[in-house]
């Protein structure tokens, strides 16, 4: 199909549609004329040239002098129609021409910004529409002068609900059809348009006695949509909500001030749920960004221990290679070469393992639980720091760990320990004591836990850092990404501990691990 016939297509389509909706809510019309409480047809027209911009204004002008022709018998002589047509179509477009340029279409109305703008835009359009559209009626002759501001009022009602009412529901169609599409077969989506129908049976079944006291009832449809499906789900419901309160007042003939009443209703009813639609949907959008943040900071925080872990094998590798040369070239074949390459593969062995279990956990917090001891622990967490330690002049020092056992991922707690050690060292570079010194000390608990101690003699942390500090990305480094506290506590409460930091006049963070449970028969 060329793109002259497609055009062709959708310009009929949007011309028959807007044609049959103009006809639909052709109700309680004031003087036979275009003043109506729903013109559910300019939220159709507004979505439309939002999409497709100002080619939309020719198909829209001839919709507009069809309505007045066809459903409205052309109450007006044919050259008035034509003006005031053309009014409607510029007037109009230009509300959907300044929404498009104000606003990221592809966010649409499901964020806060651009939901108040839209709808300040179409409050302040259709009203500046309404004044300029009654002003020609009133020259034509069509409306005596006495009413003209009371048919403002009521035009401007009747395009402004309509719009409010129905266009989120019509752009959903034609912008994110997929995501309608989708909402649209779900069971919950039955379920709250089966309560919209009870509630407006509920709010209008016995009006001429309660006086449409039960009408806040409909909100109960309209924020479950909205809670259950965001912007998308209020729009579906909002516009069967105005449906309903149409055909019911229809159905019940009630009188024009009653049915603008209500339209002004409606347009609240409808506002509240599409801001709770928009709440939701960019909570949702945050988190999903925060879980894709996470993901990535916590892939650096995973390469800082990967260095770390990876260091040592990656140095006894470039050792035990420059062995090998030398022995291959003193033209040694026999124990000690073999021995040597046995001695690379198991380090490459062992640097593979440690990438392995460090991206596990990472990506599903799995462990390699293993009977260690307390004060094995201790030492290879600190045994790669002590050189660092003595580069920056700082004394660290560790006392003997109690002979205990706990049953915990080695790697994943050394990790731990070298972080905590690690940050000491950096608040002692940033605000240097005389004799700047970090202590690693371990106890066992009254309840049969191992605390173990990281202190400095830095500044330590305020009461307001204390409750912070472990927060994802809460750094006091300009540096820092603030994941790696966040991770290092995920990573003791994995192990049935935790992670805490005391508030002093000196650097004080508790690592508290679980011991083994010693069963009857071990004793």
């Amino acid at each position: 199909m060329s793109e002259r016939t497609t055009k062709l297509v959708r310009w009929t389509a949007f011309i028959a549609a807007y044609v049959a909706l103009d006809w639909g809510s052709f109700l309680h019309a004031t003087h036979g004329l275009n003043i109506t409480p729903w013109n559910p047809a300019l939220a159709l027209g507004l979505a439309v040239s939002m999409k497709h911009g100002r080619d939309t204004i020719l198909p829209w002008f001839i919709a507009l002098l069809l309505g007045e022709m066809l459903v409205r018998g052309l109450p007006s002589p044919l050259l008035n129609t034509l003006i005031q047509s053309a009014c409607l179509a510029a007037c109009y477009s230009g509300i959907a021409d300044i929404i498009r340029r104000n606003f990221n279409i592809s966010g649409g109305l499901s964020n806060q910004r651009n939901f108040f703008f839209w709808l300040a835009v179409v409050v302040f359009g259709t009203f500046l529409t309404s004044c300029i559209y009654l002003l020609l009626l009133f020259f034509s002759g069509l409306i005596p002068a006495e009413e003209w501001r009371l048919l403002v009022l009521r035009f401007w009602i009747g395009d402004c609900v309509g719009a409010i009412a129905a266009m989120p529901f019509f752009w959903m169609l034609i912008e994110h059809h997929g995501r309608l599409r989708q909402v649209l077969v779900r069971w919950d989506t039955l379920g709250y348009t089966s309560l919209a129908v009870i509630m407006v049976g509920i709010a209008f079944g016995r009006w001429e006695v309660d006086d449409f006291k039960y009408f806040h009832l409909m909100f109960l449809p309209l924020v479950w949509a909205a809670a259950a499906q965001g912007f998308a789900g209020a729009a579906i419901a909002a516009f069967i909500l105005q449906t309903g309160v149409i055909v019911a007042v229809q159905w019940l003939r009630l009188l024009d001030s009653m049915v603008f009443e209500m339209q002004l209703m409606a347009a609240v009813l409808a506002s509240v749920g599409f801001y709770i639609g928009v709440l939701i949907d960019e909570r949702q959008r945050i988190n999903a960004e925060l879980r894709q943040t996470l993901r990535l900071a916590a892939a650096a925080e995973m390469a800082g221990a990967l260095a770390h872990e990876i260091n040592q094998p990656l140095t006894a590798l470039s050792a035990y290679g420059t062995v090998c040369e030398q022995l291959l070239a003193r033209g040694e074949t026999g124990n000690r070469l073999s021995d040597t390459i046995g001695r690379m593969v198991s380090e490459s062995r062992r640097a593979a393992e440690v990438v392995r279990r460090l991206r596990d956990f990472f990506r599903t917090g799995a462990t390699r639980i293993e009977r260690v001891t307390a004060r094995d622990l201790l030492a290879s967490g600190t045994d790669t720091l002590r050189v660092k330690a003595g580069q920056l002049g700082i004394q660290l020092s560790m006392e003997t760990a109690p002979e205990v056992f706990l049953l915990a991922d080695r790697m994943q707690i050394e990790v731990v320990l070298r972080n905590l050690i690690s940050n000491a060292f950096e608040a002692l570079s940033e605000k240097r004591p005389d004799h700047p010194h970090v202590k690693v000390t371990a106890i066992v608990t009254d309840d049969a836990k191992l605390c173990i101690t990281v202190a400095d003699n830095g500044p330590g942390l305020s009461r307001n850092a204390v409750k912070r500090v472990f927060e994802p990305f809460h750094s006091t480094k300009s540096s820092g990404l603030g994941l790696g506290l966040a991770i290092s506590r995920a990573i003791a409460e994995a192990h049935g501990g935790t992670l805490l930091a005391e508030e002093a006049n000196h650097g004080m963070f508790k690592l508290i691990l679980p011991l083994e449970e010693l069963t009857d028969d071990a004793d």
